[in-house]
């Protein structure tokens, strides 16, 4: 038994509906009654912890196609479903643990392959939107994830590693620093410790790069992803909620909008907080009968009623070669 359990993996999802479990506690009393605070406004409102208390790169492009056929992709859908559930299959690296990660964080050690400390970059990028543009290597080093990214020189985070991240208050400064130093590159501004977003005073010219730099959709997943990974879950609904509405209601995002809902949303980890979101983006999006992302139409007591006396009516029978089927 020890040898089995020694090699024992979890069972992946194989459907997209199997990686969703949005909608499987689903129950009318975390409908909203009207448009609720998002975090998202010129003033401060209520971050996702507050509003959440009260309840409870893949096979599509990261943009939005036009396509009447459009469906969920699965990998994305997988991707995030083992992201949520903390990589269930994770192996553990028999390397030594280096703490790579925290020490760069700690200003010890540069970025490879440029050489530069982190120090240097949230003093000296800010504003330099054509260096956070067109620098391909430091996005996997200020967002480490536990999984690989494009950048082979970055390393992948453990879980010992996050634990001590988490405790190391100069580590956790720079890592807030270096996600204002992002939103403002994507023409946001961070309001206050509790990951409240607003619109900068560019957010006019940002916008428009951003809507057609559409690379930078998959930056903002791993930054997502890394929010979570190093105790900021509560930062990612105000971000995620303030994307819904420039790219739905306000149209200054349009491009954006499947990302959104096909990535950023399912980045966050409370089923409650990303219904909440979805139910804002159905009633926005148009055409409204393309919307994919649930909740699932509901069944009529009928047709369950049919359904199990289907179920019921099977019969059981032994087949010759030894094992059993069911016979309708």
């Amino acid at each position: 038994m020890g040898n089995l359990l020694g090699h024992w993996r979890f069972k992946e999802p194989s459907t997209v509906e199997e990686c969703d479990s949005t909608w499987g506690s689903d129950s009318e009393s975390d409908e909203p009654a009207g448009e609720e605070d998002s975090g998202i406004s010129e003033s401060v409102s209520p971050a996702e912890s507050e509003w959440a208390a009260a309840e409870d790169d893949g096979d599509l492009p990261h943009q939005l196609t036009d396509s009447p056929k459009m469906k969920r992709s699965f990998y994305a859908a997988r991707d995030l479903y083992k992201y949520r559930h903390c990589y269930p299959n994770y192996k553990k690296s028999r390397q030594p643990n280096e703490f790579l990660n925290l020490r760069f964080y700690l200003n010890k050690i540069p970025l490879v392959p440029d050489g530069i400390y982190i120090e240097e970059i949230l003093t000296g990028w800010r504003g330099d939107y054509d260096k956070l543009e067109h620098n391909h290597t430091y996005i996997q080093w200020l967002f480490p994830l536990r999984e690989q990214g494009l950048n082979f020189y970055a390393h992948e985070l453990t879980q010992d590693e996050i634990k001590e991240f988490q405790s190391t208050r100069e580590a956790k400064r720079r890592f807030l620093a270096a996600y204002s130093l992002m939103l403002d590159f994507y023409g946001i501004k961070l309001l206050n410790k509790s990951g409240n977003v607003a619109r900068s005073s560019n957010w006019q010219e940002r916008f428009y790069h951003l809507n057609e730099s559409q690379h930078n959709y998959l930056r903002i997943t791993r930054i997502l992803k890394s929010l979570g990974e190093l105790g900021y879950e509560a930062f990612k609904a105000p971000l995620v909620r303030l994307f819904l509405e420039e790219s739905l209601h306000h149209n200054t995002l349009p491009n954006m909008q499947h990302s959104i809902l096909e990535y950023f949303v399912y980045t966050i980890r409370l089923p409650a907080t990303r219904r909440r979101l979805l139910r804002y983006a159905r009633q926005h999006y148009r055409p409204a009968h393309a919307f994919l992302w649930g909740p699932p139409p509901k069944r009529s007591r009928f047709k369950d009623s049919l359904s199990s006396e289907r179920v019921q009516s099977r019969r059981v029978t032994f087949h010759p070669k030894g094992f059993f089927y069911l016979k309708l």
